[in-house]
């Protein structure tokens, strides 16, 4: 750490707001993702867009690399400082601006958590789609930088649906307003989209204006059980082809659900071989009829048992199941990592079945849940980082996890973003030609490469071999 800009730091911020003591550097050292650990040279807490100018101009002078991160929920290393540098919470931003329920827009500081949100404006009567599952506990900075999804992903979209507004602090300190109150802006490119989900590589998020929607005046819950994958998998085609779509229609396959059982004791068979929990909202009687209908789908499909919420507190325990998949599956062995590859729904069971054959052939304990109606899986490996060969067949499973994923039409990740994790695949996505475009828009915004370094671009790519599963 250079003195002189440790210096120059305290005193744009005061010594209460820069840590620097080795408790305070390891706190910040690692995010939710496995076997990813670096110190920062420092952590800082500004107050507001002026301080965090005043931070980028001073790490700009001095080629300091600043690492955003919000509550560190993230699982692809995005949030993990591996070339050091500063990390910069947003502890002290974090409050809610301003309601404008003419416009139908809330202005947040990125420090707000996202649950605060939703409960703020479900109290005035309106709605924030969007739900991760770290909902309680991440950030909406967090969000919009890695464009998040959520439960409610298949009927309302994601986080970029709702980002109308951003001001965002440029690599050389200057301040860049894109957006903002309009249903309609088409003045030049739109600098909005590509800052959410950039992963913190092109600029620090100060402001967010979100798009906010009446509140559904009713919501109903129902599972289904299946002792067949593929029975799952074709009532999720049959609700879609039926013109359904649902709020919430997720998956839970034997593995995940033996472990849910084991957790929380709700009385799922051991042998089920798949969950599915369905949800609608919108007015009282579509709701009501949406739900009678996927029931019935769910039945022709072969369903062995299902259940409707007669209330919400009902609702919530239909729902548990879902809900508690990743800490139950987390109790089984030292290490956790949850994945996320996406497939077209209609590959749904195909990609299933595919994560199980690789599983074998790699001989490592996966597990998957996931967004069955918009195809988001989560294939969850329980593993042990300290085994280092085990953690070499668990890479080389999930590479051929997202080789496969790509075979069918899909994509590395749906939801969690890249990271430094995924980062030596990307160009398996997007090719030479889609790699060529991200360099240049990064190298033209950020020349000094000092935003969220080796984030998304990875130092080297991997090769991407055809991988035949089983043979």
């Amino acid at each position: 750490m250079n003195a002189q800009f440790l210096n120059e730091l305290t005193e744009l911020l005061g010594k209460e707001n820069v840590k620097t003591t080795q408790a305070q550097l390891l706190a910040y050292s690692y995010d939710a993702t496995a076997n990813f650990q670096a110190l920062p040279d420092v952590v800082v807490s500004p107050r507001h867009t002026e301080d965090v100018v005043a931070i980028v101009k001073l790490c700009d002078r001095y080629e300091m690399p600043i690492v955003p991160r919000g509550s560190g929920t993230n699982l692809a290393a995005g949030t993990c400082p591996t070339q050091g540098g500063l990390v910069m919470l947003f502890n002290h931003m974090n409050q809610i601006l301003e309601l404008d329920a003419d416009n139908l827009t809330l202005t947040v500081q990125p420090g707000v958590i996202t649950q605060t949100i939703h409960e703020y404006v479900e109290s005035k009567g309106l709605f924030y789609p969007p739900d991760p599952s770290s909902m309680k506990i991440s950030t909406i900075g967090g969000n919009v930088n890695e464009n998040s999804g959520g439960l409610r992903g298949l009927k309302y979209g994601v986080t970029k649906d709702y980002v109308l507004g951003l001001t965002v602090v440029l690599p050389s300190g200057e301040v860049l307003t894109c957006g903002g109150k309009l249903a309609k802006d088409v003045a030049g490119y739109d600098l909005k989209a590509m800052l959410v989900g950039s992963e913190g590589t092109l600029g620090i998020i100060t402001e967010i204006v979100l798009k906010l929607i009446p509140k559904p005046v009713a919501q109903k819950t129902a599972i289904a059980h299946f002792d067949s994958l593929d029975a799952a998998a074709e009532t999720v085609s049959q609700i879609i082809a039926a013109k359904i779509i649902p709020a919430t229609l997720e998956f839970l396959d034997n593995g995940t659900i033996q472990a849910v059982e084991e957790f929380m004791h709700l009385g799922l068979p051991l042998d089920l071989q798949a969950f599915l929990l369905m949800e609608q909202d919108g007015e009282e009687a579509q709701v009501e009829r949406d739900v009678a209908q996927m029931i019935e789908i769910a039945k022709e499909n072969g369903a062995i048992f299902t259940a409707v919420a007669e209330s919400e507190a009902e609702a919530m325990k239909l729902k548990t199941g879902r809900r508690v998949a990743l800490s139950a599956l987390a109790r089984k062995r030292p290490t956790t990592i949850l994945e996320d590859a996406t497939v077209p729904r209609s590959e749904l069971a195909t990609m299933v079945r595919a994560i199980e054959q690789i599983a074998r052939d790699y001989r490592v304990q996966i597990s998957t849940f996931g967004h069955a109606g918009d195809g988001n899986l989560h294939p969850t490996c329980l593993t042990d980082v300290r085994d280092a060969e085990e953690m070499e067949r668990v890479e080389q499973a999930f590479e051929a996890i997202f080789d496969a994923s790509l075979k069918l039409g899909g994509t590395l990740t749906g939801e969690h973003g890249v990271g430094e994790m995924k980062s030596p695949y990307l160009a398996w996505r997007l090719g030479e030609e889609g790699m060529f475009v991200m360099r240049a828009i990064k190298q033209s915004i950020d020349p000094k490469n000092i935003m969220n370094p080796n984030k998304i671009f990875a130092k080297s790519q991997k090769l991407r071999v055809v991988i035949h599963h089983g043979e």
